[in-house]
């Protein structure tokens, strides 16, 4: 069981059935409903001190993320590295404190799987949504924030000595650049901020180079030898 900013989220069961191999369908049902996911992992490996990324959408929620599918593009990338992936559908979208709720119920149950490195990934109003997740979860090594908004990043400052990647483009008509920069310059080390010029809302115009930047940065943090 895990508490956020209010109210209480219980797993309860675990449904999985196989979509592909390497890749689960996860149902947690948990006693406010069910949070859908999708569990990439390496096919017949045993979970032994491992790192995983959870990957949180933006406020429409969504297993994808942004860039024609950036979610399970880089988690295909990352398994056959030995960095298995959660894509975390949330229960309530738009509702800050509910879908960090189904964040925690998330990184718990990799953490009962073995996982002692966790990454949290979210876009858009999902990077309030990791940064309030993060700084509440031991094990966390990193948080990624893509075009992220500013609202509900009030503990940004209290995510160190967790790393914190903010992403942004420099021509994003949803979300100025500055919300990232706010966030940045609120956080502590260690820190990094990538804006990309002529880059949109979506990373569809720097899709390439986002994908380089967040693959090089997460192999960095679950490198490293002191999770908190």
């Amino acid at each position: 069981m895990r508490r956020a900013q209010k109210g209480t989220l219980e797993l309860q069961t675990v449904d999985q059935r196989s979509e592909a191999p390497g890749i689960d369908i996860l149902q947690l049902q948990t006693n406010a409903g069910v949070i859908r996911t999708r569990y990439h992992f390496e096919n017949g490996a045993v979970v032994n001190h491992k790192a995983a990324v959870i990957w949180m959408g933006g406020a429409g929620g969504g297993l994808s993320g942004p860039a024609a599918g950036m979610y399970p593009r880089l988690a295909k990338q990352l398994v056959v590295e030995g960095v298995d992936s959660l894509r975390l559908d949330y229960r309530r979208p738009n509702h800050l404190s509910a879908c960090v709720l189904d964040t925690l119920i998330g990184a718990a149950y990799l953490q009962k799987l073995g996982y002692r490195r966790l990454v949290l990934v979210g876009h858009s109003f999902g990077g309030a949504v990791v940064i309030t997740a993060g700084a509440q979860l031991s094990g966390v090594v990193g948080i990624v924030c893509l075009a992220s908004q500013n609202a509900g990043t009030e503990l940004a400052h209290e995510l160190s000595p967790r790393a914190i990647l903010l992403l942004h483009g420099e021509a994003d008509g949803v979300l100025n650049a500055y919300c990232s920069q706010d966030i940045y310059m609120r956080s502590r080390e260690p820190r990094q901020l990538i804006l990309y010029p002529g880059c949109g809302h979506g990373f569809d115009e720097c899709r390439n180079e986002a994908d380089r930047d967040i693959l090089r940065w997460i192999r960095e943090q679950v490198q490293r030898t002191n999770p908190t």
